[in-house]
């Protein structure tokens, strides 16, 4: 195991690693009982789903009281997972500042969503396995939000596209819901392609998927020219997929196919964060980069200007409100690219 801590202040987050690995075992444990034993009890589903995104959300507070008493300390743990000449792969979790504030937003909002779902949907037939992709869900989200190396994030990544298939296709026996799940996993694929590029790019140039290493890279100068910013042009490429920004921002109103609390939970702060997070997670890198800045700044502006223009001309309350947060994201994503992280 391979423990690194690093702070500005000299002080260090002291929380466990178990705590941290905890936070995306929980949802994870409840979407593997749901599944194997009770997913034909639905009461017993739901109440173990939000008992274990619960607890998650307990450990993610604990997560960020401990951040903020370090004083912007971060704390990573790493342990190697698979060799094979060159390639190296490990399994690692990191906590800082902005991990801890993305964890308690994902998982608080997560357990509303959750307790909301069991009125919601309440004699839906499809009541234990709804709970236990929401499950699945949530144990991407966190899992993505956590991970110190890019092999990690990029599973999560996919696998939370993978979740939000099932989830907005639901209903799958409307045509509606069908396509619109295919809709979102085919177009966020897109976007992920350039993601994978990336990843490739930098561990054949540099042997290295870590995410401090690359940050590292990036302020000593090693990681420039081209490869930056071709590396951080396939970085927003996930995000611009993933977050909706334009042109890949038209699966999100379809998105409103699948039941409420999903449509709440994709567009609040989890899901279409996913990309604004993923930018913010490597702003280091980013802007180093000032062609990579201004195109993430550039489609910043088109995505606020065309996710408000449509938001304006729509007869459905729903679709307003899908547009409304395309214009939203747009807005970070321009920050960003115009060097508003803090």
């Amino acid at each position: 195991m391979i423990q690194l801590f690093a702070a500005a202040t000299g002080e260090v987050p002291g929380i466990s690693e178990v705590v941290l690995w905890a936070i995306i075992l929980c949802p994870l444990a409840a979407f593997a009982a749901i599944t194997l034993y009770v997913r034909h009890l639905p009461k017993i589903a739901g109440y173990l789903s939000i008992l274990a995104i619960g607890v998650s959300f307990v450990l993610s507070l604990i997560a960020l009281i401990d951040v903020l008493g370090a004083s912007g300390g971060i704390a990573i743990y790493s342990h190697d997972w698979f060799r094979a000449g060159p390639l190296e792969l490990a399994l690692g979790v990191r906590i800082d500042g902005l991990t801890a504030v993305m964890l308690v937003v994902v998982s608080s909002v997560s357990l509303l969503v959750q307790v909301y779902s069991q009125g919601y949907m309440e004699g839906d037939p499809g009541y234990g396995r709804y709970y236990a992709y929401m499950s699945l869900f949530i144990t991407a989200m966190l899992g993505l939000v956590l991970a110190d190396n890019l092999f990690m994030l990029f599973i999560f990544w996919e696998l939370v596209g993978l979740s939000s298939y099932l989830l907005i296709g639901f209903w799958f026996h409307k045509p509606s819901a069908a396509s619109a799940a295919k809709k979102a996993f085919i177009v966020t694929r897109i976007g992920d392609l350039g993601l994978l590029a990336a990843i490739l790019l930098i561990w054949t140039r540099h042997d290295t998927l870590a995410i401090h290493e690359i940050h590292d890279l990036a302020l000593t100068g090693a990681l420039a020219g081209t490869t930056l910013t071709l590396f951080g042009l396939g970085l927003f490429a996930g995000a611009v997929g993933k977050s909706a920004q334009f042109p890949l921002h038209v699966w999100l109103p379809d998105a409103m196919e699948g039941p409420t609390p999903v449509s709440a939970l994709i567009h609040a702060a989890t899901m279409v964060a996913a990309g604004v997070y993923l930018m913010a997670r490597f702003f280091p890198v980013i802007e180093a980069s000032p062609d990579a800045l201004n195109v993430v700044g550039w489609i910043g502006a088109a995505t606020v200007a065309v996710g408000a223009s449509l938001a304006l001309v729509q007869t459905d309350l729903k679709r307003v409100l899908a547009y409304s947060t395309i214009s939203q994201l747009g807005y970070m994503m321009l920050a960003l690219g115009v060097f508003g992280y803090a």
